[in-house]
Formats: structure tokens, sequence, C-alpha cells
């Protein structure tokens, strides 16, 4: 029981053995796991919450993202952003189509909900290891870093997801086809789309980690920036393939605020290298 439940040096201050270390390490991901699998059980209990109110949210042409559009399209007069997703119905195709989609939901969410507790065993596995200097500052980095990921999670989930699953759901290639969509495949789009931006949103702390150790510069960050414009275009293209302009740039512009961010904490942390370099 030592080795899961207990990390860091020795009491007597040596240091450990690196399968010492590795002990710790499972301690570190045995814990992480039950904590993420005892939060999943929670969410498989709620599961009114977890598929009404959350999954199946953006369906409901009651969710909160149709509404404020139909409200900004009719002070802008622009009826065409106002749209109603129920256009589609979702069908269960297997035998164990809908426990499946429960379980894996349910893990999903008991991982999401787990995560700062993860990051805080991550952080104190390597806090050992840094100089006193690198502990300073590192501090707030596991706030950061959840901080940016639920960002894009829920940036995901009320903007983009609702966007996809409007002109997804209702796109038909004639009027005699009917879109019923399976179980599984609104649940793993939308599901991968909203971990993926989860992702995404992490930018400005892989900018940071490249700058420091030389692999990225402000510069090159400056000189490709009409590029990464270019490329946001397209990914806001492809995410929301909706044709109407509104909608790709309401998942531009974050996208673009990303890259602008990561510009600021690129040109800080290539100065004070430069500094401590002369």
């Amino acid at each position: 029981m030592a080795g899961i439940f207990g990390f860091g040096k020795k009491k007597n201050g040596e240091e450990m053995s690196f399968w010492e270390h590795l002990d710790v390490l499972r301690g570190t991901i045995l814990r992480s796991l039950l904590v993420a699998f005892l939060l999943s059980l929670v969410a498989f209990a709620f599961k009114d919450i977890l598929f009404d109110t959350i999954i199946l949210g953006p369906k409901s042409k009651d969710f909160i993202t149709y509404r404020l559009l139909c409200k900004l399209g009719a002070a802008l007069s622009m009826p065409s952003i106002c749209v109603d997703p129920s256009s589609f119905q979702i069908i269960n195709i297997s035998l164990a189509g809908q426990f499946l989609a429960h379980m894996n939901i349910s893990l999903i969410a008991g991982l999401i909900m787990a995560l700062p507790y993860i990051l805080w065993e991550l952080w104190r596995f390597i806090k050992p290891g840094l100089t006193e200097k690198e502990v300073k500052a590192s501090r707030g980095a596991i706030f950061v870093i959840f901080f940016l990921f639920i960002t894009g999670v829920l940036f995901s989930y009320f903007i983009v997801a609702p966007l996809m699953i409007n002109f997804l759901g209702g796109y038909s290639v004639s009027e005699n086809v009917k879109n019923q969509i399976a179980l599984t495949s609104y649940v793993s789009n939308i599901t991968l789309l909203t971990l993926l931006m989860g992702v995404v949103f992490e930018l400005p702390v892989v900018i940071l980690l490249l700058t420091k150790i030389g692999i990225l510069t402000p510069k090159m960050l400056k000189k490709y920036r009409k590029h990464t414009i270019v490329v946001i275009l397209i990914v806001a293209g492809v995410i929301t393939p909706s044709p109407d302009v509104f909608s790709q740039l309401i998942v531009a512009f974050p996208l673009y605020g990303l890259f602008e961010i990561s510009l600021v904490i690129s040109s800080r942390i290539y100065k004070k290298k430069k500094q401590l370099a002369g």
C-alpha cells in the first residue's frame, strides 16, 4: 500500500531510485483512475441529467444557444441564423446501443470531472524533481491547463456543436430521404468534437513549452500569422459546415484570439530567456 499512497523523496531525504519513482507513478495513476471511475459512477446514476439535459440539449430548439441566436437574428434582421435543430430523429439501431452509450458518456463525464484531481496528482509527482525557482514559476499551471480545457469544452458545447448539429442534422440530398440519426453517431460526434476543442484550447500552453525549449520564437509566429489565419478559417469552415459566414466567424474569432494570446506568451518567455542568457 505504501507504493500506491506514498510519493516524493524518502523520509531520510535520500533520492528515490528509478524503481521507487516507478512505484510512485503507479500510485499516481491508480489514484487518478480510481477517482475518475467513482465520478463516472456518479454520472451513470444521473442518467436523465446526463442525456436529456446535457447530451441531447443541443438538439432541442429551447437550447440557450438557439434562443440567443434567434434574438440576435431578430435584432440584426437576419432571420436565417434563427434555427430549429429538431428536424431529425435520434434512433437506436443496436440491442446494446443505449446501454453502451450510457457507459461511454459516463466514463467521459467522470474523466472530465476528475481532471482537476488528475492534474493535481501529476503535479505532486513531478514537483519533487523541480527546483524551487521552477516550482514558483509553475504555480497556477494546473489551474490554467484546466481552465483552458474547460473553456474549449464549453465553447464547443454551446457554440460549435449546436451549429454542427443544426446543419448536418437538417441537411438533405432529397426530400425523399429523411434523417434518422443513430444514437452512437450522435454521441460520438458530440463527444469527439467537444474533447477535441478542449485540446485545441491548450494552444497557449503548447506554445509556451515550445518557446521555452527553443523550438518556436515570436518571430516565427509573426512570420506565419497570415498562414495561421487561413488555416483557422479552413478549420472553422470544417467544424461549422454551415454555409453561413456568420457561424464560421463565431468559431474563427476565438481560435484566432488563442493564437494572439499564444504570441504574447511566446514573446514574454522569449524576452526572459534572452535576459537570462545576456
